[in-house]
């Protein structure tokens, strides 16, 4: 463990700017919104932001990736296939636990499963992420609802606690220590780790006042979703809420939907090619459409089902090795439906105490 003073802490992120990509919180001057992107140096950031709209996922699973070229040539009856991997050396800045939890949500969906995805993996390789602990709740969080926060446990570099005037810095792997002893940081003792964990206490103490637009007590529910015990006028009540936007699945940390097309190379030959990855969205109809034309999930409840399925059910969490809920509260926030979350979780415990 280490210390930095506050005035001091983006040095730990200019040194990483100097081999990395720096991605990290900011306030948007002209909408006063806070967003988590690539940042032209270290001190546009922000860690004081609230919880940004977008989570950053984008910087491992972006919203529009070319993954794979490709030519024909017709007299030759050759192909030429060039897979296009992004392994650009990249530094998260920043991240709230919620957003880390996602980020592992999703590296045990396109690594850790049957097959790995190469395209994610080169994403993944040189990633540095420097987390940060949650020292008060923003009004739409409800992560101890399910284990998303307010601190990280894995998955960092460097995890930074805010003190008051200093920052705890703890190193989560090898290259984090590394980066903590060249920059030459006071080590820290057992009473700044003491500090730490009464800031964490406090912080789930201020839930009930702070954290004032969200709550989702999502144990007796996932008993429910598991078993299929719902009655169908429950989710028809909720898809006949939903607008189908897709926006809960953008917003969400642990959404992974894709879709895959191959586009015309711009300005290529006739048989030029690009393969594009896309997000995509279970709340659209044609996500699940066959190629024959029959969908199965036509009816927007089945696909809400669906949804929360994957969120709430046991063998998506058995699966994830947690909840797929991560309690950020974007798919709140965003849903002109009404139909986030918390409120899927109320409706249905509603209707297992009716």
């Amino acid at each position: 463990m280490y210390l930095i003073k506050k005035s001091d802490v983006l040095r730990l992120a200019e040194e990483l700017g100097k081999t990395h990509d720096l991605y990290g919180p900011f306030m948007e001057p002209a909408t006063k919104q806070a967003m988590f992107e690539r940042v032209g140096k270290a001190a546009d950031i922000d860690l004081a932001a609230p919880i940004p709209a977008l989570p950053p996922k984008h910087a491992l699973l972006p919203h529009y990736e070319k993954i794979l070229a490709y030519s024909y040539d017709k007299k030759t009856q050759k192909v030429d296939l060039a897979p296009i991997y992004d392994d650009r050396p990249k530094a998260l800045f920043g991240v709230r636990p919620c957003d880390l939890t996602g980020i592992l949500c999703l590296d045990r969906f396109f690594l850790g499963q049957e097959f790995l995805d190469e395209v994610y993996k080169y994403h993944r390789k040189n990633l540095f992420i420097v987390s940060q602990t949650c020292v008060a709740p923003f009004k739409q969080c409800f992560c101890v609802c399910c284990d998303g926060g307010p601190a990280a446990s894995e998955g960092y570099d460097l995890n930074l606690t805010d003190l008051g005037d200093t920052y705890l810095v703890e190193a989560g792997s090898e290259k984090g220590k590394k980066l903590a002893e060249a920059m030459g940081l006071a080590a820290a003792d057992a009473k700044h780790q003491a500090e730490k964990t009464r800031r964490i206490d406090k912080c789930i103490t201020l839930f009930d006042s702070v954290a004032t637009d969200n709550k989702a007590w999502i144990s007796r529910v996932m008993n429910r979703v598991t078993t299929g015990f719902i009655d169908e006028a429950v989710w028809e009540y909720i898809g006949n809420q939903c607008f189908e936007c897709g926006a809960c699945s953008f917003v969400c940390p642990t959404c992974s939907c894709f879709n895959i097309v191959d586009l015309p190379r711009k300005n290529g030959g006739a048989h030029e090619s690009d393969r594009v990855r896309t997000w995509d969205s279970c709340s659209y109809e044609g996500y699940t459409r066959e190629a024959g034309g029959h969908n199965p999930r036509k009816p927007v409840e089945d696909r809400r089902n669906k949804r929360f399925f994957c969120k709430l059910s046991y063998s998506q969490s058995k699966k994830y090795l947690r909840p797929g809920c991560v309690g950020c509260g974007r798919c709140q926030w965003v849903c002109p439906g009404d139909i986030g979350l918390p409120n899927v979780v109320t409706y249905i415990r509603r209707e297992i105490h009716s």
